[in-house]
């Protein structure tokens, strides 16, 4: 968790040092050239996705339902 902690302290001080219009500079990504708009709500996407897959998971597991 405190890897975790660090790794999200460091990307809160990146994106409170840049403008949401700001573009990627990593030519090895696909996304690379993407303005920190786009980053940021595709990371959202992402986390929501991965979120429903675990909460499917523990349905499987538990045989409970969350809150609907």
């Amino acid at each position: 968790m405190a890897e975790y902690e660090a790794q999200c302290a460091r990307s809160n001080a990146i994106v409170a040092a840049a403008s949401l219009d700001d573009v990627g500079r990593h030519p090895g990504f696909r996304s690379g050239g993407a303005n920190l708009r786009w980053m940021l709500i595709h990371l959202i996407e992402e986390t929501g996705r991965h979120a429903g897959h675990a909460d499917i998971v523990r349905e499987l597991l538990d045989r409970t339902k969350g809150y609907y």
